[in-house]
């Protein structure tokens, strides 16, 4: 169906229309100083969307079925010694962990027994637009008693995970790693272990991450983290020095959590990795938290990043690794003899999560411990470079979009290009075309930018940039990306920092026809 829209509105409603289904124009609007209809927005049923998965099995060819049940319903969960109530996949946090190989085709029922709307979203996962699990864009919400079967291949490789998109529902207890493992991987290590972080108030002491957007909504920024936008300042060179021990600014998140988890679990009774002397265990690192970013480090030894975002980057080793909100990162640690604490602290904040690698005899670790490693400089995603044989050909962008990220001081609004989402112009591309994103941190607090349903390359000047989906823009900085817009549909961008994008850091990367 092709709905009309009179006279030259925001696209915002049309663009929700064309997310349930509908192709959609807006009549009588002038661009680029031309009079003439808008394009039609290739919405996520369309054929064009459906042609992009058919190519994928084409080219990829089909594996396996993976099957998998999600059950998202209030359970009460034990923290180890702190019990919640809250939201979970199948009453366990993180959800059972879904392992599939790259071709596989992924067949994944959602039962939705909560007493809200919720979706699924598959982060990381370049995968057909109409499983991509934004309401009001990509499909209707799942209502409660009611199921939905997400289908699609899985493309690409990769160290991915899943939440839903649905107001502040994934800082609650409702997320699940996502492994999409290559064949021809494996040579350089003996084990995996996934590990997933967490920032965790839910259920404690009667709050909710709906009560704390609430509160930031009425009382505003903390005065810790004003965020502030400096007028003339728009934005420095990606290669701006900083702090090394403060890398990502003074101002490191709104919330100040009571727990932090490593695989659902505090220090308390830990999560625990059980391994043999010499042996390299590749880690499968998730920030699953909605506010924190996490400084991760093995006491006692060096971590080997080989992956950011699922893709293989040239081997960087250090004592630390930083990892915002919705990134991941793959790294190899050759495990000496002993007991040693896997400690990710939560940067620029109180507190940490702690778990044990066990090798040999040893004690009981104090969960409090500060490895000395997290005191070194961290490896972070823009200091990384891809591996040749996934970077991007060298092409000058068809078209180039500046998101510049902003603050409203009259209360917690987070902007894009000065709108929230409610009131957002989508960024127009089209098939086929090199896009390049700028974003335009005009704020003092970092923001972790998550593109759905591609990857993208940071620009670095020498196309060696690292693939990512999901990237740190720094407080008062710039960050290229440049993408290949192969996947058509509507597509969201935003902050990967909950109540920044709840608060309205959010946009659409449209395609149009």
């Amino acid at each position: 169906m092709i709905e009309q829209f009179p006279g030259c509105l925001s696209r915002r409603n049309f663009l929700a229309l064309a997310g349930l289904g509908a192709a959609a124009t807006v009549a009588g609007c002038s661009r680029g100083g031309g009079a003439g209809p808008a394009p039609t927005a290739v919405g996520p049923d369309s054929t064009a969307v459906q042609a992009a998965e058919q190519a994928r099995r084409a080219n990829i060819g089909t594996g396996n079925t993976v099957t998998a049940s999600l059950r998202a319903r209030p359970t009460r969960i034990d923290l180890g010694g702190v019990q919640v109530d809250t939201w979970a996949y199948n009453d366990r946090i993180p959800g059972r962990e879904i392992r599939l190989r790259r071709g596989d085709l992924l067949r994944a029922e959602l039962t939705n027994d909560l007493p809200a709307e919720s979706t699924i979203h598959w982060h990381g996962v370049a995968l057909r637009n109409d499983m991509d699990g934004v309401p009001g864009l990509t499909q209707p919400a799942v209502a409660p008693n009611n199921p939905f079967t997400y289908e699609f291949l899985a493309p690409d490789a990769g160290t991915h995970w899943l939440h839903p998109h649905v107001g502040m529902q994934f800082d609650r207890g409702l997320y699940a790693p996502v492994i999409v493992e290559d064949p021809a991987e494996g040579a350089d290590y003996d084990l995996e272990t996934v590990v997933v972080l967490d920032d965790w108030l839910d259920g404690v002491a009667g709050g909710s991450p709906d009560q704390q957007l609430d509160a930031l909504r009425r009382n505003g920024m903390p005065m810790s983290g004003m965020g502030m936008d400096h007028g003339g300042m728009n934005g420095m060179d990606m290669g701006a020095q900083t702090d090394p021990a403060n890398p990502l600014g003074d101002d490191t998140g709104d919330v100040q959590y009571p727990y932090y988890l490593i695989n659902g679990t505090l220090g308390a009774d830990p999560f625990t990795v059980r391994a043999r002397p010499g042996q390299r265990v590749r880690l499968r690192i998730i920030n699953a938290g909605a506010d924190t970013a996490f400084r991760l480090a093995v006491g006692g030894h060096q971590l080997t990043v080989t992956h950011s975002d699922g893709y293989p980057v040239q081997p960087v080793t250090g004592s630390s690794l930083l990892i915002g909100m919705g990134e991941r990162f793959d790294a190899i640690v050759t495990l000496g003899d002993g007991v040693f604490p896997l400690v990710a602290s939560a940067e620029g904040k109180q507190g940490q999560g702690f778990a044990v690698i066990r090798t040999g005899a040893g004690g009981r670790l104090d969960p409090a411990i500060r490895p000395a490693e997290l005191d070194a400089p961290p490896i972070t995603g823009l200091a990384l470079r891809s591996r040749e044989e996934v970077r991007l050909d060298l092409r000058n962008p068809d078209r180039v979009h500046d998101l510049l990220l902003g603050m409203d001081m009259s209360g917690y609004r987070w902007t894009i290009n000065g709108a929230t989402y409610d009131e957002h112009t989508p960024l127009e591309i089209a098939q086929g075309q090199r896009v390049r994103l700028r974003f335009v941190n005009q704020t003092m607090m970092f923001h972790p930018m998550h593109l759905h349903g591609h990857t993208f390359q940071v620009v670095d000047g020498q196309g060696a940039g690292p693939r990512k989906d999901t990237t740190l823009v720094l407080p008062n900085q710039t960050v290229e990306v440049d993408l290949d817009a192969d996947n058509p549909g509507q597509w969201l961008v935003h902050c990967h920092n909950l109540y920044h994008g709840e608060a309205g850091m959010m946009t659409t990367l449209s395609y149009t026809e």
